[in-house]
């Protein structure tokens, strides 16, 4: 999560769901990042997301993270929504944003949205063309879908 102010006056808070981007991006239809199970690069991608994390840091994002939690053979972040959900709320009611900017269709996340619209907060809803959440885009104030041709932009062809 990141927070500013757009000319002094109003106050932007981004919270982004980094599991549900990524896996958003993932998907066979964007082709983004390659799928790769069991991968020996694990380490590396632990030491990348890792540099991910402190360039983050060093442009005032809060970080916080779920917990892995095994189901099968893959495994899945936990938590995160839980977490976002109470940042939401908890920003709102501190009013420590006019707009909450949200980067995840995760629709967990659709009662503190409801609640923190109830408390005066504007909701923007951040998606994919490709695989758009109606219900995060009926409760927002305001929504863009993110078309593979923009987000392209930000990846090195090596990735396809």
């Amino acid at each position: 999560m990141i927070q500013g102010q757009e000319n002094g006056k109003e106050r932007i808070t981004i919270f982004l769901d980094g599991s549900n981007f990524y896996h958003r991006l993932k998907d066979s239809e964007l082709g983004l990042v390659r799928k790769e199970f069991n991968s020996p690069k694990s380490e590396e991608l632990v030491k990348n997301q890792q540099k991910l994390f402190t360039n983050l840091k060093k442009q005032d994002w809060t970080i916080k993270t779920g917990f892995m939690m095994k189901h099968d053979k893959d495994y899945k972040e936990k938590g995160v929504d839980v977490k976002l959900a109470v940042d939401i709320l908890d920003m709102a009611y501190q009013d420590k944003y006019d707009t909450a900017i949200m980067v995840s269709s995760d629709t967990d996340l659709i009662p503190g949205i409801i609640r923190a619209k109830e408390l005066g907060k504007k909701i923007e809803y951040i998606g994919f063309s490709h695989r758009p959440s109606f219900a995060m885009q009926r409760y927002a104030n305001l929504s863009r879908l993110l078309s593979k041709i923009e987000l392209e932009q930000f990846f090195l062809k090596t990735l396809f």
